[in-house]
């Protein structure tokens, strides 16, 4: 029912570091909203980030996509029908989110959700904040959303069986993480299990390699700013790092992130922990940071490794012979993996 996270928006009154940061760093293109609202476009929409003034920081809401009006008031009924209290949001929300019409309601954690249609298409092209190929979009939405959250079961019962997420796969080492997918982005939606709930990161993936260094760049340039060193995931086999923004949670930077075919996909515990190199995340215990070290330090001796995922133009291809990947293609390929 759910097709794609279309916008996230969270509360602070610093907008002037928001807007340095949000256009300098990410290259969003950041538009005036008047004194208490800004919003930041990464493609031909409208808004796809917001920061409201107005909302005590800490606070956040996410919107989420459904097809037309009749799959909205289907989500309405079901959410009703599990005994979700749900509003029927007015025409001036619908405008200022930049949409045709919304709902909104609560997960278990308390986080404000929104689901809508008709999100509108800005009549001007997308004029990124400093010079980028772009982000990733379209139809597998703005990225995706992590949050640290109190227990993860009871949040994983009200995604699945009320909102129809799907899992994609899921850990318990060095910490309990669970990945949900609603279309092919690997996933949209993450839940750390931390004992409190809260904000942990929001991915954004750009078009080029490069757009994620020259990002790297400018946050290695400011004190305290990256979160979480360049590295690259075992599961969605994304290229990033995070940045910690204005509002203390991260911005995850990403390139090449993994598709999956929902129809077919079966999802698998992880064994490897999250990364397949880098990613020293400074957030972690000391005691956890060495165990997610020498679980990379295990794969590097094992030689593990993952296919570069590319799109059509994105890539040219090398003369040379490739032993490690002419044996993974001579290989079967998994049921899981298709």
């Amino acid at each position: 029912m759910l097709q794609a996270l279309g916008y996230a928006g969270f509360g602070s009154d610093r907008l002037d570091d928001w807007r340095q940061f949000g256009t300098s760093l990410l290259g969003l293109q950041a538009v005036e909203r008047g004194p208490r609202l800004l919003a930041f476009r990464m493609d031909d929409r409208k808004q796809r980030i917001v920061i409201d003034r107005s909302m005590a920081d800490g606070t956040r809401f996410f919107g989420w996509e459904v097809a037309d009006r009749s799959a909205l008031d289907a989500l309405a009924a079901k959410l009703e029908a599990a005994h979700i209290e749900v509003t029927a949001e007015p025409r001036t929300l619908a405008d200022a989110r930049g949409v045709r019409a919304l709902i909104a309601f609560r997960d278990p954690a308390g986080n404000r959700l929104e689901a809508f249609y008709g999100a509108e298409i800005d009549e001007t092209p997308f004029s990124p904040g400093r010079s980028i190929s772009g982000f990733r979009t379209g139809p597998l939405g703005l990225g995706h959303a992590v949050l640290t959250v109190d227990n993860i079961d009871s949040m994983t019962a009200f995604y699945v069986d009320v909102l129809g997420f799907a899992l994609s796969d899921y850990m318990e080492k060095p910490f309990r993480a669970y990945f949900f997918h609603v279309n092919p982005r690997h996933h949209s939606l993450a839940l750390i299990e931390t004992g409190k709930n809260g904000m942990h990161h929001l991915m954004v993936e750009l078009f080029a390699l490069d757009d994620v260094g020259q990002s790297y760049d400018v946050a290695l340039g400011q004190k305290d700013c990256v979160s979480v060193t360049l590295g690259r995931h075992t599961n969605d086999f994304m290229t990033s790092f995070y940045c910690k923004t204005p509002s203390a949670f991260m911005v995850e930077c990403g390139w090449g992130g993994r598709e999956i075919d929902p129809a077919t996909w079966q999802p698998v515990e992880m064994h490897d922990g999250p990364s397949l190199w880098g990613h020293e995340r400074v957030w972690l215990s000391e005691k956890d940071r060495d165990v997610a070290r020498a679980m990379r330090l295990r794969l590097a001796r094992e030689g593990k490794r993952a296919p570069v995922q590319v799109m059509e133009g994105n890539y040219r291809l090398m003369s040379g012979t490739c032993a490690w990947w002419d044996g993974v293609r001579k290989e079967p390929v998994p049921k899981k993996n298709l």
